[in-house]
C-alpha cells in the first residue's frame, strides 16, 4: 500500500488551487506561507505558532502576513498597467481600496504605503470611515471616494478635505444628496467634485446577485441621471460632474457579468460625454472575486477568471465602446477590496477534544435479562453481510425507534436503552465502512458519512471569527497546519466554544461540490493539534459579534526577512480582548464587579465559612480571570486524572488500529 505524503495532502485539501501560490507545505508536513506568491522557501506556519506561544500568546490567533497585502496591491496595479500599455489605452488606472472590507488601521496603512507609487486611494462608505480616510490618505493625487448615504456632517467633512487639497469625489446615491452637496459647497466656498452612481440593468452573480440591477439599494435611474445633469447645469456646476460609478455586487463569480456591466456603464458614460459633459472617471466598482474553493468555476465560493483576465476585459470593454462612440477613454477606477485583503489573514485555532458518535465510557456486556429489542439488535450486528446492508440498516433503525417508544412508556430500562443506542451506532459505522466498496451506495447509507462524523472541539467562536459562514454559509478553506505528511483518517465537523447550536462548521470546500465533512488526523493525547482558517482577511475582522462575550482574538503581524531565522520576524503582537474589556462594552465595570465580589467574600470570612487567607486567594483568582483572555485556556489548573476504563465488549468485530470500527462482513 502506498504511504501517505505531502503531495497527497496538497491534493486532498486542494491547496495548490485556492492557495494561488501563497500557500503550500514543506517536506516536514507543515503548511508554509509564500507572501511573494511562490518565491522563496516559505514561512513555516507551525514555527510561527510555536514562537508566539513561547511568548505567552494564546490561541486562537489571527496572523497577518503584511507582505501579502503589499503583493496584492502591486499585482492589481501592475495588471492594469500591463493591459493599458498593451491596448494603447488613453486613460490611466486610479484604483481605491474600500475600507469597509477591513478597516483595521494596520491593514489600511500597509495598503496606503504599498499603493503610494500608483496613487492608489481609499473609499469611504460612512461618516466614521470618512473621518479615518481623510486623515490617513495623505497623497494629493490619490482619490478619496465618498459613497453611501450622506448627511450634513459627511458632506462637510468631504468638502473640508477638498478645501485642503485632497482629491475628493462625492458620489451621489440619490438626488436629494446633490442639492445638499451644492448648498454646503457654496457655504464653504469650495467647488465640489461629483460622481453619480447609476443603476444598471446588469446584475451580479453569486450570493450577492440581488444587490445590483434596477432594484438596487443605491444609485440613480436614467431619468434621475438626466435630472442631475439639469441641476448641475442650472447651478453652473456641470464641470463638477467628474465620475460615473456602478456596482453590481461583491464576489462576482462569472466574468461575463463583469463584461456586460462594464459595457452597459461605458455606453452611459459615452452618451453623457456626447451631451457635453467632461467627466473623466469611470468607476467599475468592486466585485473582483476570490477563489475560495479553487475550482475556477462560477460557483458561489469561486470565480471562473483570473486577475489578469478581469483587468484585460475591463480595459478592452471600455476602450471598445469609447472608440465606437468616438469619445475620450476615461480613467478607470476600481473598488476592489476582497481581492486585496482576503489572502493576507489566517486564523489559527487549537483543537482540544472530540465527540465521537456511538462511543460509550463503559462496557456494554450481554446479560441474560436484557430485553428482546436488545437481543434483536445484537442479532443484526452479528449477521451483517455485504448483501444485506440496506435491509439491516432499516431493521436497526426500526429497532431503535421501538426502543425509544418502549422507554417512553416505561417498558424499557435505562441500561437497555443505552445498549440499543450503542449497538445501533456501531452497526451504522460498520455499514458505512462496508458500503465504500460497493458499486452502488443507497442514499440512506451515503448520508451516514455526515451523521457519523466526529465533532472536533475548536477554541474559537464562529460568530466572532467567521460571521459570514454562520450568516450566509460562505465557505473558507480549512486545513491542519501540521502533520500533513500523515494520512487524515477521521471525517469531522467543527464545533466552537459558544453555547449555541449554530456555532459549528459543517460545510467545507470541494472541487466539485460542497463537502459535509473535513478529513482530519486522530488527536494524540498531550499533543496540540492546530487548524488554519484561510483567506479570512475580508469582512470577518469587522463583522464579528460578541456572542457569549468572546471578544477579538489575539493578533500577530509577520514580515518576510531572509536574514532572520525561519525567513521572517514578528513585527507586532496585538492582544485580543480580555474579559474586563468586553464587559465594559455592555456597561459592566471591572472595578465595580471586583468590589461586589470582595464584599461577598468578606461577608463569608466574617461568618467563618472561609478563612481570611482563602478569601484573599479567591479574590485574587477572580480578578486574574477578569483580566484574562476570553477564550479557553487548558494550560491552567491541575491536570485531570483520567481513569482507564475497560473497552466496551461489542458484538461487532473491530480492528484494534481503527477506533471507528472496520467492517468484518461475511
Amino acid at each position: 500500500m502506498k504511504s501517505w505524503g505531502v503531495s497527497d495532502s496538497l491534493k486532498l485539501y486542494n491547496i495548490e488551487n485556492w492557495g494561488d501560490q501563497y500557500f503550500s507545505m514543506n517536506p516536514s508536513g507543515n503548511l508554509t506561507v509564500h507572501p511573494r506568491r511562490g518565491e522563496g522557501p516559505g514561512i513555516d506556519l507551525t514555527a510561527v505558532i510555536e514562537e508566539i506561544r513561547s511568548q505567552n500568546v494564546e490561541l486562537p490567533v489571527v496572523i497577518r502576513f503584511q507582505d501579502i497585502l503589499r503583493h496584492r496591491v502591486v499585482a492589481l496595479n501592475e495588471a492594469f498597467r500591463k493591459s493599458i500599455a498593451e491596448f494603447g489605452y488613453k486613460g490611466r488606472f486610479m484604483g481605491v481600496y474600500p475600507i469597509k472590507v477591513n478597516q483595521m488601521r494596520e491593514v489600511v496603512e500597509e495598503i496606503i504605503d504599498a499603493g503610494r507609487p500608483y496613487d492608489y486611494g481609499l473609499e469611504a462608505g460612512s461618516k466614521a470611515e470618512l473621518t479615518a480616510v481623510v486623515a490617513m490618505n495623505t497623497s494629493p493625487n490619490a482619490l478619496i471616494l465618498c459613497n453611501g448615504y450622506k448627511d450634513y456632517g459627511f458632506i462637510k467633512t468631504a468638502l473640508m478635505a477638498k478645501k485642503l487639497g485632497k482629491n475628493v469625489i462625492i458620489t451621489i446615491e440619490k438626488l436629494s444628496e446633490l442639492y445638499q452637496v451644492i448648498a454646503v459647497a457654496r457655504d464653504l466656498g469650495v467647488t465640489p467634485e461629483i460622481g453619480v452612481r447609476c443603476k444598471l440593468y446588469s446584475k451580479g452573480s453569486g450570493k450577492w446577485e440581488s444587490s445590483g440591477g434596477e432594484f438596487a439599494k443605491f444609485g440613480l435611474t436614467t431619468p434621475e441621471i438626466l435630472q442631475a445633469v439639469h441641476i448641475l447645469r442650472k447651478e453652473g456646476l456641470e464641470k463638477s460632474f467628474r465620475l460615473l460609478h456602478f456596482h453590481v455586487g461583491s464576489q462576482i463569480t462569472n466574468i461575463k457579468t463583469v463584461k456586460d456591466a462594464v459595457k452597459e456603464a461605458t455606453r452611459i458614460y459615452a452618451k453623457l460625454r456626447k451631451m457635453g459633459l467632461s467627466l473623466d472617471f469611470l468607476d467599475v466598482g468592486g466585485g473582483l472575486a476570490v477563489d475560495y474553493d479553487g475550482s475556477r468555476t462560477s460557483f458561489d465560493s469561486s470565480m471562473n477568471y483570473s486577475l489578469q483576465e478581469y483587468v484585460t476585459d475591463v480595459v478592452y470593454s471600455i476602450q471598445e465602446i469609447c472608440q465606437a462612440e468616438e469619445v475620450p477613454e476615461p480613467n478607470i477606477v476600481t473598488e476592489s477590496g476582497r481581492a486585496i485583503v482576503a489572502h493576507h489573514s489566517v486564523l489559527v485555532v487549537d483543537v482540544f477534544g472530540s465527540i465521537e458518535v456511538g462511543t460509550t465510557p463503559f462496557a456494554m456486556e450481554e446479560t441474560p435479562d436484557e430485553d428482546d429489542v436488545v437481543k434483536e439488535m445484537r442479532y443484526l450486528s452479528k449477521h451483517l453481510s455485504a448483501k444485506n446492508v440496506l435491509e439491516h440498516f432499516h431493521d436497526a433503525a426500526q429497532r431503535k425507534d421501538e426502543a425509544l417508544s418502549m422507554f417512553k412508556l416505561g417498558f424499557l430500562s435505562l441500561e437497555d436503552k443505552a445498549k440499543v443506542e450503542h449497538l445501533f451506532w456501531q452497526i451504522c459505522k460498520t455499514i458505512h465502512k462496508a458500503s465504500a466498496g460497493l458499486k452502488y451506495v443507497p442514499d440512506e447509507v451515503e448520508v451516514l458519512n455526515k451523521h457519523l462524523a466526529d465533532q472536533y472541539l475548536c477554541n474559537f467562536s464562529v460568530f466572532q471569527s467567521m460571521p459570514d459562514h454562520w450568516a450566509i454559509q460562505h465557505l473558507f478553506p480549512i486545513v491542519p497546519i501540521h502533520r500533513l505528511d500523515e494520512e487524515p483518517t477521521r471525517n469531522t465537523t467543527l464545533v466552537d466554544i459558544t453555547c449555541d447550536s449554530d456555532g459549528k462548521v459543517s460545510k467545507f470546500i470541494d472541487l466539485r461540490d460542497i463537502k459535509d465533512t473535513l478529513p482530519l488526523h486522530t488527536l494524540r493525547p498531550g499533543e496540540p493539534y492546530y487548524l488554519g482558517f484561510f483567506l479570512m482577511g475580508a469582512y470577518q475582522d469587522i463583522m464579528g459579534d460578541l456572542h457569549n462575550l468572546f471578544g477579538r482574538v489575539n493578533e500577530v503581524h509577520v514580515f518576510l526577512d531572509e536574514t532572520e531565522t525561519g525567513g521572517y520576524y514578528i513585527e507586532e503582537i496585538i492582544k485580543g480582548n480580555n474579559i474586563a474589556g468586553v464587559l465594559s462594552w455592555i456597561q459592566y465595570s471591572a472595578t465595580d464587579l471586583a468590589k461586589k465580589m470582595k464584599e461577598q467574600i468578606d461577608s463569608k470570612v466574617r461568618e467563618g465559612v472561609i478563612k481570611p487567607r482563602e478569601g484573599v486567594e479567591l479574590q485574587n483568582f477572580y480578578e486574574n480571570v477578569l483580566h484574562g483572555y476570553t477564550y479557553v485556556d487548558y494550560g491552567q489548573g491541575p491536570k485531570a486524572v483520567v481513569q482507564s476504563l475497560p473497552e466496551p465488549s461489542l458484538a461487532i468485530a473491530m480492528d484494534e488500529n481503527d477506533g471507528g470500527g472496520t467492517p468484518m462482513l461475511n
